[in-house]
Formats: C-alpha cells, structure tokens, sequence
C-alpha cells in the first residue's frame, strides 16, 4: 500500500536518474540503513537484508534474503513484483545481468555486497549516490508535511512520557506507555532511547530495568514515524526538584540549542551549526565535552531514517538546503550531573527556518 509521499518521489526519482544519464539503479539496504530502500519501494526493511532494481521507466524488484519480510512486503511495499532469495547478491547479479549493456548505478556504494562490486566483468556497476543522496536529504512538500505530523505526535508522546515518570517506576514502563500511545496513534515505528540516574549517566540506550528515584535526571528522545517519515524530540526532567547544578548544567544547553538553532538557514553549513552550539560549551569551560569522547554529533538529518546527511559536526562542510528537516541537538555529558539532552525538529528555510517542535524548551520537573 503506497503511502502519499511514494508517487512524487518516483517521479523525482525517475528525473534524477534520467539527469545522471543512470538506466537501472540498484538500492541496497538493511534495518540500519533502510532509507535508500524505502525511498523506492515505501518498505522499511526490519530484518535481514535487501536489494531494489530501479529501472528509468520505474519498473522496480524488490529482493529480499528473509522469508517473512518477503511476506510483509507483498502486503505493505508500494510495488508488485517482490522475491525471496536466500542468494540475494546471486539473485540480483542474475537479474543486472539479463538488463544488458545498460547503465547502472547503486546507493549506497560504500555498502554494496561484494559480490556485486566484482565477477563477470560485463556487470559494471557506478557509485550511484548522486542519483539519490540530495533526494533523501532535501525534501518535497509533501514529504515536509509528513515530517510535520510525525513532530506533532512526538510532542505528543513527550506530554505522555512526563506524566508517566513517577518515582518507583521502572524505565521499560515509560517506553511501554510511549509505544501504546503511538500504537493508537497508528504510528508504526518510534525510535527511542532512555537515560536515568545522575552524574554516573554517559549516555542513552534502551531501557534496562532501571527504577526511578527521587534527583533522577531522565533524559529521552522520542523519534515517531508517520508516512515513512521520522520526527525527533529530545528533553530532560529531573524527579522532583532540580538542584541548582542541575538548573546551570541546563542553562549551558539551552544556550546552546539556541545558538545552533538560530544559525540554520539555507546556504549555512552543517559545521557552522555546530560551532555556533559548540562555542557555547567552550564559553562555559566545557569545550572537552563536545568532542567524540563524550558525544557523537549536534544534530543530524531526519526523514526515511531517523539519522540522516547531513551529521552536524565541525567538520562537515555539506551545505543546508531549503527543504532539509534536521534536528539540533547538543546532546552530551556533563561533568557535574550526567547526561543531559535537548533538541527541537525544523525545516531549513531560505531565510532561517520552521520550527516543528512546541514543546517548552525547558528542564521538566514531574513530583
């Protein structure tokens, strides 16, 4: 069943490849890379690995190594013509070759199976991430609406999250209210992690039994995704009252959230954001904590994947565009109370940006 956004990205699709003079594209993915995937076929893959075969008239196979996502695409994907095979790389080898002497691209190069990078030396096989990657990251309105809704229901869910997080509970509890408010909601998807504790706190994974207690911060990032589409928030709440470390430690991410947040407009950088989020922490002394030892990125991109281009980073020179949806996020450890997260959605404009978040940017306090 294709979803609204599947027609105007084929047609998008079928220009960009007719424009990179690209006959077959093949579209490799997994379950942490699905977005190259689903962009064709509207079919996030969750276990095993597949293979999609664009042709220029958009004719598309869709080749999957897992029997029951096999079945659960001939009854979810957008196109018709879907295989099991257990030899996805022979599968596909053996169709690439029956195109002939045709131009063929894949996306993205850097994870196609070995297999079909080398054997019969008639099947070349070009870096076809020109023909998708500005696709993925800069996005149609239709596709921009999708990510509107999926950040409305993550705002949603993080009203949810506060009023579940009561001392004695456990963290599992929390994400088990989240997912069956989403649930209901007919979200099909929802990227979350979890943090509970306090200075000991490096970071967020998935929830571990941990039990909440009062001067607990709990941090979280809720990811919905509606339509094929990801929205991020990410906020902090301290059980019971903050103490004053607490409050200071959020008064340096607010700052800098703000900074990285007024700094996006299209034609900016992603490493321009960064350092406007970064330079914040330098201010206060805490320059160390945005380096890879105690954090990952600023930000990154969002859309058929909760973590898209571009990654914002100092050292990421990919310019923003009108049409990207990005989140900002200063997401790191501090050394006086732990980990500690806060993060909005937008859509880059070309004169700023749309602010898709309305939950307060603010450290939540629940009794």
């Amino acid at each position: 069943m294709a979803t609204t956004t599947h027609p105007a990205r084929l047609k998008a699709l079928a220009a960009s490849m007719a424009a990179e003079n690209t006959d077959v594209l093949v579209l490799f993915g997994n379950n942490w890379h699905a977005d190259h995937l689903r962009y064709a076929t509207d079919f996030g893959i969750q276990e095993g690995q597949g293979i999609a075969l664009v042709r220029a008239d958009g004719a598309t196979t869709l080749i999957l190594d897992d029997p029951a996502e096999a079945e659960r695409a001939r009854a979810e994907a957008a196109i018709g013509d879907i295989l099991y095979a257990p030899s996805l790389v022979k599968e596909a080898r053996q169709l690439l070759t029956r195109e002939g002497n045709r131009q063929i691209g894949a996306a993205p190069f850097h994870l196609l199976p070995y297999g079909l990078l080398n054997g019969e030396k008639d099947l070349r096989v070009n870096d076809g991430t020109k023909v998708i990657e500005r696709l993925l990251m800069t996005k149609l309105e239709v596709e921009m609406d999708a990510v509107r809704r999926a950040a409305k229901l993550a705002d949603e869910g993080y009203a949810i999250f506060r009023d579940a997080a009561r001392p004695g509970r456990k963290d599992y509890e929390l994400v088990a209210e989240i997912e069956t408010f989403f649930r209901a909601k007919g979200v099909p998807e929802n990227f979350m992690i979890i943090g509970v504790g306090g200075q000991e706190v490096r970071g967020m994974a998935p929830p571990g039994g941990k039990v909440l207690k009062p001067g607990d911060m709990v941090t979280t990032e809720l990811t919905p995704c509606v339509d094929g589409y990801y929205a991020q928030i990410c906020r902090t709440l301290v059980v019971g009252e903050a103490n004053e470390a607490q409050k200071q430690a959020f008064a340096v991410y607010l700052e800098a959230m703000e900074a990285g947040i007024a700094a996006v407009a299209s034609g900016v950088t992603a490493a321009q954001v960064a350092k406007a989020e970064n330079d914040v922490f330098r201010k206060f002394g805490l320059g160390d904590y945005v380096t890879s030892e105690y954090t990952r990125v600023r930000g990154h991109g969002m859309g058929l994947f909760p973590d898209q281009k571009p990654q914002i980073l100092e050292d990421v020179q990919i310019p923003l565009e009108t049409g990207m949806t990005i989140i900002v996020h200063p997401n790191t450890y501090h050394p006086a109370v732990g980990y500690l997260v806060l993060g909005d959605s937008l859509i880059v404009r070309d004169q700023g940006h749309e602010l898709l978040c309305g939950t307060p940017r603010q450290l939540f306090s629940v009794q």
